[in-house]
């Protein structure tokens, strides 16, 4: 639901900020005032074409902002979450600068107009003209003659059989392509496993032989270095630091005795003398396991290289080589139980598509007397909304490949006048005729409305008396569980509103602006005697309006039409 509203330096509104309740809405004032800006401000917050000529004359830019509860809009929700957009409230956000561009936020967070578009189509159905009107789309159409008759869960099945089919479907033609050319790839499969059996190189031996080729390629160097080493250390005839250490502990040791303070020192020459005598066991160790082997070198050097030949023939690294062998070998237990395979994914092909068929026949049959039943109540609708020629019809048009929204097309078609061919509801003419089929529609479905926010621009457009008093009526029932905001010039319109907004334009010779004033109970008596009777408020015409406002409200549940 669309619960704050913020203008800034649009059309000729330098500010306003509105805050709108659950109910009917009525947005009135004088014809020229400008009572669609707040359409036209909510239609570029939903990605509505930006355009610097909506900036307000002397300002560099137009900042928009809405604020919407997300309670009743589950869709919304899952749309913001899926992009890390979530949050407890959906705020928007459009600022429009004077060279043309635009910039667009959901919840704080940049984002193209295409984003908006998107989320708009989940937030706020307009009626009135084609922009956000859900209503023109098959889809949507698709999908309200499903929520009506109660096929969501049906609908849901069947694009889940038709995803499984659909999958099935690919898995067999990439299965048939590739038995078409299976022989030549066994072939070449074993050849390759051949050799790479032959080789056996297993995980990570080719850093370990590269290690031990390393080491085999400079054991005289090793050998000879070592020894030198050893003997510094701990062998040498003489000077060797173990033993020049060790004189040098019993010189410090009888200093000692001369002296305690020279002890600890002592102490730490013969601590340091235990590690210098293990590293001189160690090396000791190191340089009598020195492998001079020649023979083990090469050996070593001849398996490197095949592995590096080898990788190279499969354009791979030698390290590679180990999982490439696992490959292949899946590969071959794939192909070489291909037929079996193949025979099970026919079996279940045809399983998916009977599934499929099965719950696609179901649905049609149930589309099928729900379309026959909506269209007739909705052709009653627009009858009492003052179209007494008009018919609406909903066509099951037969697709030529299933699909997963079923085997039909759902088109929402409609007959304004009398004579005239049934036409798609999104070549509706009419801008005033569009809402009225819409509201209709709604009014009667609104037991399946997905979209809680719904605004109606001008839909009394080309009516007057008692059919103004109907359509008023059927916003209010409307309104009863949807957010209706509706722009209108008929007092017996707005006097069903359960609350009312005044667009008042003014001037002070130099400067133009728009104001939206909210209405309390006596201001909008006075408003709707205004729309009644003209600028000059006489008794008869203010008693005449109390009259239509308390007879709106006593009566607000006449005429409903019911839900199914």
């Amino acid at each position: 639901m669309l619960t704050q509203l913020r203008i800034r330096d649009f059309a000729i509104v330098e500010a306003l900020d509105l805050e709108l309740a659950e109910g009917m809405t009525a947005v009135t004032g004088e014809t020229g005032a400008g009572k669609s800006i707040l359409v036209d401000a909510i239609g570029l917050l939903l990605g509505d074409r930006a355009d610097s000529a909506a900036i307000r004359h002397g300002a560099e830019r137009t900042d928009l902002s809405a604020v919407f509860e997300l309670d009743a809009l589950p869709a919304a929700r899952a749309w913001l979450t899926e992009r890390a957009l979530d949050g407890e409230d959906c705020h928007l956000r459009r600022v429009v600068a004077r060279n043309g561009r635009s910039r667009n936020y959901i919840n704080g967070v940049p984002q193209p107009a295409q984003a908006l578009r998107e989320l708009g189509e989940l937030l706020v159905d307009i009626h009135g003209q084609h922009e956000h009107q859900s209503l023109v789309r098959r889809e949507a159409q698709r999908q309200l003659l499903d929520d009506y008759a109660g096929n969501q869960p049906l609908a849901t099945e069947l694009e889940r059989c038709y995803r499984r089919w659909s999958q099935l479907r690919r898995e067999l033609d990439e299965l048939r392509q590739a038995s078409s050319e299976r022989d030549a790839r066994l072939d070449i499969l074993r050849y390759h496993l051949r050799e790479l059996a032959a080789l056996d190189l297993a995980e990570g031996e080719i850093a370990e032989l590269e290690a031990e080729q390393r080491r085999l390629a400079n054991a005289s160097t090793l050998l000879e270095t070592g020894q030198r080493l050893l003997s510094q250390l701990t062998e040498g005839d003489e000077g060797a630091i173990a033993d020049r250490l060790n004189q040098l502990s019993r010189e410090l040791a009888a200093l000692g005795r001369l002296d305690a303070r020279i002890a600890p020192i002592g102490e730490l020459l013969e601590a340091a003398l235990i590690p210098l005598q293990e590293a001189g066991g160690e090396l000791r160790g190191y340089v009598q396991a020195l492998d001079l082997d020649p023979e083990h070198l090469n050996q070593v050097e001849q398996r490197l290289t095949a592995a590096h030949q080898l990788a190279r023939k499969h354009r791979a690294t030698a390290e590679e080589l180990p999982g490439l062998r696992a490959r292949f070998e899946t590969e071959l237990e794939t192909l070489e139980h291909s037929e079996t395979r193949l025979d099970s994914l026919q079996q279940a092909l045809g399983e998916a598509r009977e599934d499929y068929r099965s719950r696609a026949n179901q649905l049609s049959e149930r589309r099928a007397a729900a379309a026959q039943a909506l269209s007739q109540r909705i052709s009653e609708a627009l009858r009492d909304l003052g179209m007494p020629g008009g018919r609406f019809a909903i066509g099951l048009e037969r697709l030529e490949k299933p699909a997963a929204g079923g085997l039909e097309n759902v088109e929402f078609q409609v007959s304004a006048n009398p004579g005239q061919p049934l036409r798609p509801l999104a070549k509706v003419a009419s801008g005033g005729e569009l809402s009225r089929i819409s509201l209709a529609i709604q009014v009667i479905t609104a037991h399946a409305a997905r979209i809680p926010t719904l605004i109606f621009d001008e839909v009394d457009s080309g009516i007057g008396g008692g059919v103004a008093e109907v359509v008023g009526r059927q916003l209010r029932t409307l309104g009863q569980n949807r957010q209706v905001l509706c722009v209108t010039h008929l007092p017996q319109v707005a006097a069903q509103a359960h609350q009312q907004f005044k667009v008042e334009k003014q001037s002070d010779g130099d400067t133009t602006h728009t104001q939206v004033l909210p209405l309390s109970d006596e201001e909008r008596v006075n408003e709707i005697a205004r729309m009644l009777g003209g600028l000059e408020l006489t008794a008869n015409t203010l008693a005449h309006a109390r009259e239509i406002v308390e007879k709106a409200v006593s009566s607000a549940t006449d005429g409903q039409l019911n839900e199914p």
